[in-house]
């Protein structure tokens, strides 16, 4: 079984990230969710955004680290929204890692280095997602989809940005189903 270390979006640990995590737990893997705003929750993304520049990207990136440093190296990196800064950063540059699982979101792979070979990812976002489709995320998960040799973009119908969130309005049953079992399925392979 994988062991994962999951990355919130910008709501914070909501219940949803604890939801989701506990599904990949009952499936047999090992999920690990740090909390990169020390306690904050929000309301709004542009809440979590503006609180996590106010603290400063380098801090919230260093929170990352620091959640990674007690952890094996042999892991899986996940992260929603937000949290796919961090867990994409650590998957391109922390040895060892086994996958990497991006939801809503995604960063050109040269702000990290070039995409590790035999690094395998999945990427998931709805195909109408202003956020997703509009803010350059889903040209930067073509763009590492073509440079990796294991990756996957799976763009589900919809314009929900946090889909998958079983805790908010924004939450799609179906789409998030098919997210969980397109996630288990890489985890047994890459575990």
């Amino acid at each position: 079984m994988a062991e994962v270390l999951l990355f919130h979006h910008a709501l914070g640990p909501n219940e949803g990230l604890h939801a989701f995590a506990e599904e990949l737990r009952e499936a047999g893997h090992s999920v690990h969710t740090p909390d990169l705003f020390e306690g904050r929750t929000f309301d709004s993304i542009e809440d979590g955004v503006g609180y996590a520049s106010e603290v400063g990207w380098d801090q919230i990136m260093a929170r990352g680290d620091r959640a990674a440093e007690s952890l094996p190296n042999e892991i899986v990196y996940g992260g929603f929204s937000l949290g796919v800064i961090p867990a994409q950063k650590l998957a391109q540059t922390r040895p060892g890692a086994r996958g990497a699982l991006l939801f809503y979101s995604c960063v050109p792979p040269s702000e990290f280095g070039a995409w590790p070979t035999g690094l395998p990812a999945q990427i998931h976002g709805m195909d109408a997602d202003p956020f997703f489709m509009d803010e350059g995320d889903v040209d930067a998960a073509r763009e590492l989809v073509a440079s990796a040799d294991d990756a996957e973009l799976f763009l589900y119908p919809g314009e929900q940005h946090y889909f998958a969130d079983s805790s908010l309005p924004s939450y799609d049953p179906a789409a998030a189903r098919l997210l969980t079992q397109r996630v288990l399925d890489f985890l047994a392979r890459v575990g």
